[in-house]
């Protein structure tokens, strides 16, 4: 794996076996550092060709719901407009993260090119075959 950029909160590869972005959310989420690393995911999307992307929120701790209506109305449509086809979301553990995610998918009305998972390998297995 390439890895394309990082801060504290977020680390993005290019999976180069695989050809899709892998994004590994780190901690507490704001709606600005939400913000910020979703436009980064948008521009690497681009720059990579990529269609897939592999959402790791495993290590995010608390509530960031307050992007939530700005992913769903902004965000997925920008990355379905460029190019992006399948999203697996991993979800944190942290049931206020949890709950967050399900804001989100709710405001998006849980499209079908988005599917969540709590195993990391079912969300690989799920993009491979997508």
């Amino acid at each position: 794996m390439e890895k394309l950029y990082f801060t504290d909160q977020i680390e993005i590869f290019y999976d180069t076996d695989n050809n899709w972005i892998y994004v590994n959310w780190i901690g507490f989420q704001t709606t600005q550092s939400v913000k910020d690393g979703c436009g980064k995911i948008l521009e690497y999307l681009i720059s990579e060709a990529c269609t897939k992307v592999l959402n790791d929120n495993t290590l995010v701790e608390g509530m960031w719901s307050g992007a939530a209506k700005w992913g769903a109305d902004i965000w997925f449509p920008d990355l379905q407009a460029h190019g992006l086809q399948a999203f697996a979301w991993i979800y944190s553990p942290s049931m206020l993260s949890r709950l967050s995610t399900e804001k989100t998918l709710t405001h998006a009305h849980h499209p079908d090119y988005i599917q969540t998972f709590d195993d990391i390998e079912e969300a690989k297995a799920w993009l491979r075959n997508v």
